[in-house]
């Protein structure tokens, strides 16, 4: 099989086109002010050689074709020459977000049953005190290690440079990782990418922005950055903590920008508020993507008034099961603030060719074949599902999960394929674009109908005094009372003239004006990765105490 199903292939060509451009610049030690130095780079060249090197020190010991290994490993060169060399060798990185749950990390880590463990330190000191991976017999310490066996991850490099080897004759079917889930909605799960999936995404991701080699990238979620490599990109790792972008300096962000002149950013709803907040320009820029939950109207506005005239805002729509599925870019996005406003959900644009995005009626139900699902005409709100190139097949060792959210569909010209059910509600208008209403398991199953969170939330998070709201419900499906919890913006203390203004809103629009409760939160709890999917399964337990206590 050509080893073009290998993302890792094409390292080896861009060290031969492009030997001396960096290809990620890591920050480093702080330098003056505490901007960091960035001293820290890897060029092409290097980055295939050492990243050969230390595949081939790891297969040696052990960690080969095959071999799931858990990663936990700070942004650094480390953790990209790792996964490289991991890519390379067709063994299966497992990556979970370290800042999740403890005990839901642990059952991550289970379900995984890695037969390696190649981590820093302090992960190897919390997989001994907290007992994780018993399965994992092969370490790797990346960093000095201590008394908890195994080699470390210079050695095995330095051994692998002696004794090269080639590159993993993977199948476009082999397992090349597991990447969890944000588990926003539940404890994550561990989708099971293939080596097709990874060179699907880098194809559609190329298409959909027209990415071209050369660039410089900042990348603030850093398993986004192994694409790079891939487009022939630039990366420059921020100076952040990953796991927390709405803490994210700006100061420091713009330094990175300004000093290597950083064509394109990637980042949260919640980081491009933070730059939005702080309103400096952002003269070098041409492209922005932000996704992980819907970017506000107003922060969308005001990025773009940031970016040169001919830049471009895009707000991909996808999920880890399936990525990108539709996308919208910011003048467009601005275009449809108004409806979105007044309840029309958020335009997530047009589907990303050759997806196939259908709409179907809403089922909580497994459907284990297409037959089984009803598709919807344009207009009607429903589940929305797509079928493509990066539609990932399963999640690992999670059968119910993966009955869930899987749909075998029969082809007529013969064979099967997997259908992707997002988990997401929205429809199609009459222009053929995608409009996200919420997420299935929050949808408000009132009396009188469903309520959906992307249609009600947007019209009161335009009010001057409101930073953002939550619609939950409380009660049993089908007789839910909408409970519609808000954050207010800085400096702004709650009152009774506030409240009647939330009621005068509500009563504005036919699908709010059922709801009647309203309640001040001190702030939301949001998804560990991107700091902006809103936690309202646990808002809603909240909600519903302080009703009983208030009844």
């Amino acid at each position: 099989m050509n080893s073009a199903t290998n993302i890792a292939a094409r390292l080896p060509e861009l060290a031969r086109e492009r030997p001396d451009q960096i290809a990620i610049r890591c920050p480093g030690k702080p330098g003056p002010g505490g901007m960091a130095r960035y001293d820290v780079t890897l060029d092409y060249r290097t980055l295939d050689a050492r990243s050969h090197a230390m595949a081939a020190g790891l297969a040696a010991y052990g960690i080969g074709r095959g071999v799931r290994a858990v990663v936990m490993v700070r942004p650094s060169p480390e953790f990209f020459l790792l996964m490289f060399a991991l890519f390379r060798n067709g063994a299966v990185p497992v990556l979970v977000d370290p800042g999740i749950d403890r005990r839901a990390l642990r059952q991550c880590l289970d379900e995984a049953q890695p037969q390696a463990f190649i981590g820093i330190g302090l992960a190897h000191v919390a997989r001994k005190v907290l007992r994780w991976c018993p399965s994992a017999t092969t370490l790797v310490t990346v960093g000095r290690r201590w008394g908890w066996g195994g080699t470390t991850l210079a050695r095995l490099e330095a051994a692998g440079a002696r004794a090269p080897q080639p590159m993993a004759d993977t199948d476009g079917e082999d397992v090349a990782a597991i990447l969890f889930t944000s588990g926003s909605t539940g404890v994550p799960k561990g989708v099971v990418y293939r080596h097709r999936h990874f060179v699907g995404q880098v194809d559609l991701l190329r298409a959909a922005f027209g990415m071209e080699p050369g660039g410089v990238d900042l990348p603030t979620f850093p398993p986004f950055a192994l694409f790079d490599p891939a487009l022939g990109l630039t990366s420059v790792i921020p100076d952040m903590d990953p796991t927390r972008p709405a803490k994210a300096d700006p100061r420091k962000l713009h330094d990175a920008i300004a000093r290597f002149g950083v064509t394109q950013l990637f980042g949260s709803p919640a980081l491009m508020r933070v730059l939005a907040d702080h309103g400096q320009p952002l003269p070098t820029v041409r492209r922005v993507t932000s996704a992980g939950a819907p970017v506000p109207p107003d922060v969308v506005a005001r990025i773009r008034r940031l970016l040169p005239p001919d830049a471009q805002f895009w707000t991909p729509y996808g999920a880890t099961e399936c990525l990108p599925v539709a996308v919208i870019e910011g003048r467009e996005l601005e275009s449809t603030r108004a409806a979105t406003e007044t309840g029309a959900g958020t335009c997530v644009g047009a589907v990303v060719a050759p997806n196939e995005v259908r709409i179907i009626a809403i089922d909580d139900a497994p459907l284990a074949e297409w037959s089984q699902a009803r598709v919807l005409p344009a207009g009607s709100v429903g589940e929305i599902t797509v079928a493509g190139p990066t539609a990932t097949d399963s999640y690992f060792n999670r059968p119910q999960a993966t009955a869930a959210a899987k749909i075998v569909e029969s082809l007529p010209a013969g064979g099967t394929r997997v259908v992707h059910r997002m988990g997401d509600v929205g429809y199609f208008d009459a222009q053929g674009r995608l409009w996200f209403c919420g997420r299935k398991t929050q949808r408000v199953e009132t009396a009188q109908g469903p309520l959906y969170t992307e249609q009600v939330e947007p019209v009161f998070n335009a009010l001057q005094d409101i930073a953002r709201t939550a619609l939950v419900g409380v009660g049993a499906a089908g007789r839910q009372r909408p409970v519609l919890c808000y954050e207010l913006q800085p400096g702004v203390a709650d009152s009774p003239a506030l409240r009647e203004q939330l009621r005068v809103e509500a009563a504005a629009h036919a699908h709010t004006a059922r709801i009647e409760v309203f309640l001040p939160h001190p702030g939301f709890p949001v998804d560990i990765r991107h700091n902006a999917k809103i936690g309202r399964e646990k808002l809603a337990i909240w909600a519903a105490t302080r009703m009983e206590q208030h009844a």
